[in-house]
């Protein structure tokens, strides 16, 4: 049976990032239970950003920009790492993909309200040039695939889901991390079996791996061809992102 995200419950390990001196702006759920493949044991991973007092980032003695806490819940790990709102729009403003699925995850655990007025400037953020991020991404997961003599469920289902959403970005613009909608589109043979089987602790049939690899490689030669012919524009709107920085920075939230 597939884990479900308790918010409730995660929401409690962001008053690890609340007790310090600092605001969580937003915090949402990544990793497996986002890409919609999580085990019964999956870590859970949550990621999300904060902003520091006014009087911290303005002198000449830097602060610390990452904030990272790992818990146990029931025997499952729970990884937080958040970024200083600063350090956070400058990743926003490269072509950083995890960024964005951080900012679009559906799984919010905290800062539903201050998603609702970013969305809307992270979207006219997203370039053709986001290629680079799931291009690289993807060669450094099958050189892993290379290495190992015989081919696991989770990294072959890593190296799938990496392609797809650069895909589907490159052809949309839209932020889509979880494998099982976006194969409700693409109807990749072989996915959901494997999905079931990391998510579900089946046996699986012995993987044929000629198969996914000749599949890999299309959908490879899928991404440079969206990205050739991708609609993005190939330049990002920084003025809305600094214009909110700026008003963040004088208004000095409170949470």
């Amino acid at each position: 049976m597939t884990m479900q995200i308790d918010i409730a419950l995660w929401d409690r390990f962001v008053d690890e990032l609340a007790a310090r001196p600092v605001c969580p702006l937003f915090v949402t759920v990544s990793g497996a239970h986002l890409y919609g493949f999580p085990s019964p044991d999956s870590d859970v991973d949550l990621r999300g950003c904060h902003q520091l007092p006014l009087r911290e980032v303005v002198g000449l003695i830097p602060p610390e920009q990452t904030f990272q806490w790992t818990g146990v819940h029931r025997q499952v790990e729970v990884d937080l790492v958040s970024h200083e709102i600063g350090k956070y729009f400058a990743l926003l403003v490269k072509n950083n993909g995890y960024i964005l699925e951080q900012i679009f995850s559906p799984l919010v655990v905290r800062g539903q309200a201050f998603l609702d007025e970013l969305r809307p400037i992270a979207r006219r953020c997203i370039t053709k040039f986001h290629y680079h991020h799931y291009r690289g991404f993807y060669a450094s997961q099958r050189k892993l695939l290379d290495k190992q003599p015989r081919k696991g469920a989770k990294q072959v289902l890593y190296a799938y889901r990496v392609l797809l959403t650069g895909i589907h970005l490159l052809e949309t613009g839209d932020v889509e991390a979880n494998l099982r909608v976006l194969n409700q589109q693409y109807r990749v043979p072989g996915i959901d079996e494997l999905i079931a089987s990391k998510t579900e602790e089946k046996i699986a049939p012995e993987m044929d791996w000629e198969q996914h690899a000749d599949q890999l490689q299309q959908l490879e030669s899928q991404l440079d061809e969206s990205f050739a012919h991708s609609p993005l524009p190939e330049d990002r709107d920084t003025t809305a992102v600094h214009q909110l920085l700026v008003d963040l920075r004088l208004e000095s939230r409170q949470c």
